[in-house]
């Protein structure tokens, strides 16, 4: 069993994937959480040095490899993991793709204070600019998220809607 959660940052895919994977006794990794173990340096390193397209490159050997090194897990994504180098596809073919679907609003809510962190986001100081440029964010990558089989459409996705979601899933596959 492999379940990736996809969404926008600040959707809660490494909260949840957590509490998934500890209800499911399986394995939990947050991709950027590995490249930056990998890498030895942030994510905001790695955009400042080197680019957002080498990160891109990086994050899709480093999901290629936990893949093939590793058949049960819950995978939080980063949220722009799906929208490059097919990774969609990977994600597709190889286990369970979870769309967690966060209104922007509450995006804006759980981010404001964090988004200096985020490469993507930190120019997006005051909420104005952050609403503006999650909502450009989001137009661009709706149509990869909207092709996850399994969307939690709610301001927060419970563990308990979520593994009422997966059994519903799993009892008609």
């Amino acid at each position: 069993m492999r379940i990736y959660l996809i969404g926008m940052p600040g959707a809660g895919k490494t909260t949840l994937g957590r509490a998934l994977a500890t209800a499911y006794r399986v394995p939990f990794l947050d991709l950027d959480e590995e490249i930056i173990r990998r890498e030895q340096r942030s994510v905001s390193e790695i955009f400042a040095q080197d680019g957002e397209e080498y990160f891109r490159q990086v994050e899709a050997d480093v999901l290629r490899d936990v893949i093939a090194t590793t058949p049960t897990l819950v995978l939080a994504t980063g949220g722009g993991t799906p929208c490059f180098h097919h990774n969609l596809e990977v994600l597709l073919e190889t286990g369970l793709t979870l769309y967690l679907a966060v209104p922007v609003p509450e995006l804006v809510r759980r981010l404001l204070r964090a988004a200096a962190s985020r490469p993507l986001l930190a120019a997006s100081t005051d909420a104005a600019a952050l609403t503006a440029r999650l909502h450009e964010t989001l137009a661009t990558r709706q149509q990869f998220y909207d092709r996850a089989p399994l969307c939690c459409a709610a301001p927060t996705c419970s563990l308990e809607a979520v593994q009422q979601l997966l059994a519903r899933y799993n009892a008609t596959a």
